[in-house]
Order: structure tokens, then sequence, then C-alpha cells
């Protein structure tokens, strides 16, 4: 059903930036593989101020860029009939989770894999792309954002999220230990980088916040593993290793019971108060991932207004933006700076 809805007038609240970053997810995910080179650049070339980018370890040691240790979903892995006796049960941050994972492989056999489309049924023109590109390492994405800073005569930021930090120390590969050393090789450990470290498990940004001078973000879920953390005197807690939240959206713009939006919560108000930054996630464009006031008919993989969400985002303070479709929210931001 499609949903006529008038965005609310109100105030709008001040973020703690001049200009609120739009930041590419994965890379532009919602128009090619995600964490690919040819993603990141997509997204760089769309005109965002960040891409983000997700970290885990090959056996040896080396950080690459995927969303989960287990690479089925984003790979042709499984395509590889001599890698099969490679497939596993682990558990992972206490869930069982079947198929092939990073860090059982060497960096040389991940990079014999291709990646492909998450979401092949939802966004068809990205599969278009499947196997076209290889897994990125963390110094190629670093090596590439400067060179299209360079290009561009612009700085790209990079938002590194470290995955299921705990679980990696568990088994002996820290990810804190080679990131620190990439960046150093990189000149990018200094206050002046545009680089920002993130993950959802405190104890990785607390070791962080003793190492290095680089901005920490905590990430924050939805549910009760991050509740008390939403609350101010959990922000108070926040703000003694970290410099900002990342929030999913609907803490920010929670929904009701027939999945609208409609007032903002106190969240991004709260944090502002402790001079923490805010960086809100994911905005996609497809109706299934819109609050039901911003759809645009019975498609669930149909575009709707992905632009009120953005609109909504910001007008109550957010300082980041979060995206699959970077190109929608840059021209989004660059409307209301206009």
């Amino acid at each position: 059903m499609s949903v006529t809805w008038q965005q609310p007038v109100l105030d709008r609240t001040p973020s703690l930036v001049v200009t609120p970053a739009i930041v590419g997810h994965r890379g532009a995910s919602g128009h090619r593989p995600e964490h690919t080179l040819a993603a990141y650049r997509a997204a760089i070339r769309m005109g965002v101020d960040d891409i983000e980018i997700d970290l885990v370890s090959t056996q040896d040691g080396v950080l690459v860029a995927r969303h989960e240790p287990e690479l089925s979903r984003t790979t042709d892995v499984a395509e590889h009939l001599d890698l099969a006796d490679r497939r596993v049960t682990k558990t992972i941050d206490g869930r069982a989770v079947t198929g092939w994972f990073a860090e059982d492989f060497m960096l040389a056999e991940i990079k014999m894999l291709t990646a492909r489309e998450r979401l092949p049924v939802t966004r068809p023109e990205s599969a278009a792309h499947d196997g076209c590109d290889g897994i990125a390492t963390l110094t190629e994405i670093l090596a590439m954002v400067h060179a299209e800073s360079i290009r561009r005569r612009r700085t790209v930021g990079v938002m590194i999220e470290l995955k299921h930090a705990a679980y990696f120390d568990s088994i002996g590969l820290p990810l804190d230990v080679p990131l620190l050393a990439a960046l150093r090789r990189h000149d990018l450990d200094g206050p002046m980088a545009r680089i920002s470290l993130m993950a959802f498990e405190p104890a990785i940004l607390q070791r962080l916040a003793l190492r290095t001078r680089l901005p920490i973000i905590q990430l924050l879920e939805v549910g009760d593993s991050h509740a008390e953390l939403c609350t101010p005197e959990g922000l108070a807690w926040i703000d003694e290793y970290a410099d900002g939240i990342g929030p999913h959206k609907n803490l920010v713009l929670p929904r009701d019971q027939s999945a609208a939006i409609g007032e903002p919560s106190s969240l991004v108000r709260d944090a502002h108060r402790l001079w923490l930054t805010v960086h809100v996630w994911t905005v996609r464009a497809e109706n299934r991932y819109l609050p039901s006031n911003l759809r645009h008919g019975d498609d669930p993989d149909a575009p709707g207004d992905m632009a009120g969400e953005v609109r909504a985002l910001l007008d109550v303070g957010a300082d980041g933006v979060i995206t699959d479709h970077p190109d929608r929210a840059v021209s989004t931001a660059r409307e209301l700076v206009a």
C-alpha cells in the first residue's frame, strides 16, 4: 500500500560538525557487491565524505574486508570443490554458524575467491557484477583511498569497523594489532588522519583508546544488549573511552506499531550534550528497509522515499548518515545546505 507522508515541521537540531557526513556503507553496496574496491570507488565517485569498511582476519593475520568471518554469502567459495572440506560449523558470539570462514584460509587462498552480491533478488543490477572483483585487504583499501583522494583533490575518510573482535581474540588473531600496524605504515595513526575506529563490543574500543589517538565510535544496536548504553548514564560511560556513537537508525527515529517514524528519540540530543558525535546506520533505498510512511507502492524491492529518511535524520542533528545508496544521500544532503 502506498502511503503519503508529510514530514513533520521541526526545529532543526544542529549537529556537532559544520557539514554532516555521508558515508558509503561497505562502499556503494546498493550498486556493486559490498566491500569490493569497485564498490568503494563507486561511493567515492558519488561524492561520499567517508567509506565504511568491516574487517576480519585470515589465518595468517591479514585483515580483509568482509562483513562477517563466514564467506559463502558474499563470495564464490562454495563453488570451489577443492575447498569443500573447509566447510565447518562454529559458534561465534553464541550463535552456531555453518560455512567457510576467513580465519581458516591463508591470504593466498582468499585471493582465489571472487565477490558476489549478498542480496541478488533485491539488487539484481549489483548481482550482475558477481565474479568481477576479488576480496580486498585493508592495505589495498588504504592505498586506493589515498590514490582517489589525490585524484579528486579532496581527502576521503575511512570508518573502520572491527567485526567479532572477542571471537578473534579467542582464537589468537586479535584484530587491533595488525590494524594499528597497517595504519602506522600508511602514516594514518595521528589525530589529523581521516580514520575512525568502530565496533559493537566496548572491550576492543577501550583497548584501542589506550593505544591510539584516532576517533573511537561505539556502535549501538536495537535490543537488550545495548539498551543501557543508550541511556544518559550509558552514554556518560561511553564518553570515558569514545568520541562518538553509531546508533541504528531506529534508535534515533523509533517506529510505531505500523512501522512508521514519528517523533525522534532523545539519543542525539543526549549524545551531543557530552560532545559525542552521532553517525546513524544504515539507510537503504528499497521499500523493505524504509519506514512504512516512506514506502512507494507494494513492491518491497522498489525504491521508496529514502531522501525523506535522510532529511529526517539530518533534521534531528545526526553528524553522519551511513548508507548503501550514497548517490541519493549525497544529493539530499546537498539540497539541505544549498
